[in-house]
């Protein structure tokens, strides 16, 4: 599930479940949605992402490449080092600002990421 809101300079994401192949045909609105709505801050909270595959984050990739090319930014907040990864091998983890010093809700795991109840955590 994907959620929006906004202020006045930003606009924000908050995902929860999984990012990926089967979450795709939402992924065209949301993103005309967040474009038209013009911010120039983008911030994704992947707090309660549970798993990312490429098509995920092709979508992610989307949002700060459309945000870059109106001079805007794109923070990504609660990102497991995983979704990270991911970016790095698309060669696009230099569209995002990585909020590293974000504490999700729950309580932080080995990493220091916090990720929500249930959720795996790395390796």
């Amino acid at each position: 599930m994907i959620e929006i809101s906004t202020s006045s300079t930003t606009t924000t994401l908050v995902v929860s479940g999984d990012l990926d192949l089967a979450e795709r045909d939402q992924f065209p609105e949301i993103a005309a949605r967040v474009v038209g709505l013009r911010r120039q801050l983008l911030v994704i909270d992947m707090c309660g992402v549970t798993f990312m595959d490429s098509t995920g984050a092709a979508f992610l990739i989307s949002l700060a490449d459309a945000g870059r090319r109106r001079g805007g930014a794109t923070v990504l907040r609660g990102a497991d080092p995983r979704d990270l990864f991911v970016l790095e091998i698309c060669g696009a983890l230099e569209l995002f600002r990585v909020d590293s010093d974000h504490r999700c809700a729950e309580t932080a795991g080995a990493t220091g990421f916090v990720r929500p109840s249930g959720a795996p955590t790395p390796a």
